[in-house]
């Protein structure tokens, strides 16, 4: 009887796995839109091995001269520019305000960052009153943090306060204007037709008449609503004040951030007191960027064959449904173009020729890596002093961000203004955003050259030396030598001459 019952027993759970396995098949919108990504969901947590092990090798016995390391981690020179924000001229009346400006802010925390700059630049053209902005629910993260979840909000207010007029929320006889109210129809005091990178002009003509008729304005979308051309010096000097000045994190964020940076400068052993990058209290940030998102979003190819391509495809027809083109070229093409973005090997490599070893701490700032530790075995192998938040702060300390992808964002963003070197493996918005602040604080920022890196890469037969070499060559003028602003670029990423004086 024992034997039949367990007999039974195991034919029953033989039976509930094949039905697991193949409900998918038969009920493919059940789990959506994780059984969407089905046959392949389980792809990305089977990395694949490394692609480049000739250049590995090579890297993991790396012999690096003392000139090399003293090259590296050097600071900046001064190079002639220092911050100017004095804008404010006649300090702003509110009871000359015109009304009410609302924004509604989507994206995640680097391109909320912008718009909130802009949103206090276009309040001041309109010499309007600007409600503290909305920050959307991000679709990808799923955070609903808020401007004060964030923000010190009394440190924003007080720093503009000779410069416009913001106050938390709007007035009791406003209080209809909500989220809510604007997204169950059309409403006469919300403008949706803002174009991108508007003008001055176009706010005064647009959105002046509706203050003068309502007293409120509610600007939705708002990302990317203000030019960066053709305005008014003090307009250029606010938005950089904002950016650099008004814009810090509440104070449980820079706590939290602070104990990583005193942990960061502290040697992990005795052993390693030295003229390295480790022993002498310096470490190096690097922003990955290599979330699911990103790799589903370049099309290019990271190694995990049919699997993988197919897992990212059906994940990216799932968030993006169709708003992604699919791209002419093939993943060799787009490689050779340079847009691909760096896997943690590719970037851990980069980073070995440029003269960083093993003894160096590198920290780690990114969303969720595509492949989970899988992914980034490579680069932990060629740096095994790398950490992250939750390998240097502990559970307690990390409550009050954990599971916020926004606060946590915050925190890295923190970590990364105040690190000796910073480098992201792929250009985006929090690259640029630290290529802005940097600059600005004269700090030393890597850019990576990725036209050379992925051609590099895609020589299967160049030797650890020549690699070395090449790279090496390629970034000597991209470590935040000054660059001045052009036409159309974002004052947020080439903060000078605009917000800097000479």
């Amino acid at each position: 009887m024992k034997f039949q019952y367990l007999q039974t027993q195991s034919q029953r759970a033989a039976f509930a796995g094949i039905f697991v396995i193949l409900l998918p098949n038969f009920f493919p919108n059940l789990f959506d839109p994780l059984g969407r990504a089905y046959p392949s969901m389980f792809s990305e947590w089977n990395a694949p091995s490394p692609e480049h092990i000739h250049l590995l090798e090579g890297a993991l016995h790396q012999q690096i001269s003392e000139k090399q390391q003293s090259d590296i981690w050097s600071p900046l020179p001064n190079q002639g520019w220092k911050p100017c924000l004095d804008s404010a001229t006649i300090p702003f009346d509110s009871e000359k305000s015109q009304g009410y400006i609302q924004v509604f802010l989507d994206g995640g925390l680097n391109q909320q960052r912008m718009g909130i700059c802009d949103a206090v630049a276009v309040a001041k053209i309109l010499n309007a009153t600007l409600v503290i902005p909305h920050l959307e629910v991000n679709p990808v993260w799923q955070d609903s943090s808020s401007f004060t979840d964030i923000f010190d909000v009394d440190h924003f207010i007080d720093v503009l306060k000779n410069e416009v007029s913001i106050v938390k929320e709007v007035p009791s006889k406003y209080s209809w204007s909500t989220r809510e109210y604007y997204g169950t129809g059309i409403r006469p005091t919300r403008i949706k037709t803002a174009p991108v990178h508007a003008s001055a002009n176009w706010y005064l003509e647009n959105v002046l008449p509706m203050l003068n008729s309502h007293g409120i304005a509610a600007i939705a979308p708002f990302s990317h609503r203000l030019a960066f051309d053709n305005l008014p010096k003090e307009i250029q000097l606010l938005r950089c004040k904002v950016n650099f000045e008004a814009l810090v994190f509440v104070p449980h964020i820079r706590t939290l951030g602070d104990t990583l940076l005193q942990r960061l400068r502290t040697s992990p052993t005795t052993k390693t007191k030295g003229e390295n990058g480790n022993g002498n209290g310096k470490f190096i940030v690097l922003h990955l960027r290599f979330d699911k998102d990103m790799a589903a979003h370049s099309a290019c190819d990271f190694g995990g064959g049919k699997a993988e391509k197919l897992a990212l495809a059906k994940y990216r027809q799932v968030i993006w449904q169709g708003r992604v083109v699919k791209t002419q070229f093939s993943n060799e093409e787009l490689r050779h173009q340079g847009r691909c973005p760096l896997t943690p090997e590719e970037i851990g490599l980069s980073l070995r020729a440029l003269g960083f070893n093993n003894d160096t701490r590198l920290y780690l700032a990114s969303h969720k890596v595509y492949g989970g530790e899988a992914r980034i075995s490579t680069l932990r192998k060629m740096f095994p002093l790398m950490e992250d938040k939750k390998s240097i702060a502990s559970e307690k300390e990390r409550a009050q961000v954990e599971g916020k992808a926004s606060l946590l964002a915050a925190v890295d963003y923190y970590v990364s203004m105040h690190t000796d070197i910073f480098i992201s493996a792929s250009p985006g918005n929090m690259h640029n955003a630290m290529l802005g602040y940097r600059a600005y604080r004269n700090m030393k920022t890597i850019r990576p050259n990725m036209v050379l890196l992925s051609q590099l890469f895609l020589n299967g037969t160049m030797e650890w030396s020549e690699f070395q070499q090449a790279v090496e060559n390629g970034h000597k003028n991209r470590q935040g030598q000054i660059r001045l602003r052009k036409e159309t670029q974002s004052i947020y990423t080439y903060p000078i001459p605009d917000c800097m004086c000479h």
